[in-house]
C-alpha cells in the first residue's frame, strides 16, 4: 500500500507531504496506481520549483518521496494551487483504489521541522 501524509496548518495550507510504499495493485512496471500517485507527487514538486519558484526540501528513496516547504512559503497562491490540486488528485485515487492508497492529512505543529 502507498501511504501518503499531507502536512497542513491553519486554513488548510499545505506545508509538505511524504509518501512511501508500493501499491501492490499490479507487478512493477505495470502498476497504474503507483504510476498515478508518482505522477501527481513528482508533478507537484516540479510545479513548486518551476511555476511557484520555491525550493522545497525533497528526499527521494526507494519507494519514498518527502517534500517539505519552508513554512513562510505555504499560503503563496501558486504553492497553494499546486498542492491543493495534488491533494485532490490523490484523494480521487484513494476513493477508487482505497485498498492500495491511503491519504492522511496531518496538522503540522507550530514548530515545523522540514524532513521531520
Amino acid at each position: 500500500m502507498v501511504k501518503i501524509e499531507v502536512y497542513t496548518g491553519t486554513a488548510e495550507k499545505i506545508y509538505g507531504f511524504a509518501a512511501e510504499g508500493h501499491s501492490g495493485f499490479a507487478p512493477c512496471g505495470e502498476d497504474i496506481v503507483c504510476a498515478a500517485v508518482s505522477v501527481l507527487l513528482q508533478t507537484a514538486v516540479l510545479g513548486l520549483e518551476k511555476v511557484a519558484h520555491v525550493t522545497p526540501e525533497v528526499i527521494v528513496g526507494d519507494g519514498r518521496l518527502d517534500c517539505h516547504l519552508p513554512k513562510e512559503q505555504a499560503g503563496n497562491t501558486e504553492v497553494d494551487a499546486i498542492l491543493q490540486t495534488m491533494l485532490l488528485g490523490l484523494e480521487a485515487i484513494q476513493a477508487e483504489y482505497g485498498d492500495y492508497v491511503n491519504v492522511e492529512r496531518i496538522e503540522a505543529k507550530a514548530q515545523w521541522a522540514p524532513g521531520r
